[in-house]
């Protein structure tokens, strides 16, 4: 009787902590809640992928050549619309690149060959504090000097023209929207173009570069 009691006592602990060993490592129920986890994650990742606005590219076919360039909606989303709404209408078509500045940029999209200026639409908000730097072959929208009177053009950074960031050296900066991702060699060699006064306008190539079209790519 004595030796059942110790014994007894001896099986009572071990089949309590079976049964700590079964709740505490229950495998299905670890393997139920990773899945859950598993299935948070993969619903997470597919929404944001979902409904983040891609990158837009866009193929700028010009006398000198094509230049690529990718668009980033999310960083710029009034300006990227704004672009792509010019393209659309086929605005920049027979354009030309009117002020080159070696080492500085190029800029183009607003005037015609014979240096008449094109009527564009109503400008646009500045979104130059968007954390996109003007940086060698990025590309940014012109402006007077009042901040949110960006319409259509727009320059290539040929160089790295950080005075040009937010908040630049007026308090606004200027906005950044994209950079150039093929035809570098083409930006380059716009770049190197002799200029003049032309039409009171100073900057001006003395060897046309015409912007053909614009198109989405």
């Amino acid at each position: 009787m004595i030796d059942f009691a110790l014994n007894y006592a001896k099986i009572i602990p071990c089949r309590f902590y079976a049964n700590y060993l079964t709740y505490k490592y229950n495998w299905s129920y670890i393997l139920k809640n990773t899945l859950k986890l598993f299935f948070i994650f993969l619903l997470s990742f597919l929404s944001t992928s979902i409904f983040a606005e891609k990158n837009i590219q866009f193929v700028i076919n010009t006398t000198k050549g094509n230049i690529i360039i990718e668009t980033y909606p999310e960083k710029a989303p009034i300006t990227v619309k704004n672009f792509e709404s010019y393209v659309n209408k086929g605005f920049y078509n027979d354009t030309i690149f009117h002020r080159v500045i070696d080492g500085f940029m190029i800029q183009g999209g607003g005037f015609t060959k014979d240096m008449s200026q094109k009527q564009t639409d109503a400008p646009i908000k500045n979104e130059a504090d968007n954390g996109l730097k003007n940086i060698k072959y990025s590309i940014a929208m012109a402006r007077t000097q009042d901040p949110d009177s960006a319409s259509s053009q727009f320059f290539i950074n040929i160089n790295d023209n950080n005075f040009l960031d937010f908040p630049g050296q007026d308090g606004a900066g200027y906005c950044v929207f994209g950079k150039v991702i093929e035809g570098q060699d083409v930006v380059d060699k716009i770049g190197k173009l002799k200029t003049r006064v032309k039409n009171g306008m100073g900057d001006v190539p003395i060897k046309t570069v015409k912007i053909n079209s614009i198109k989405v790519k």
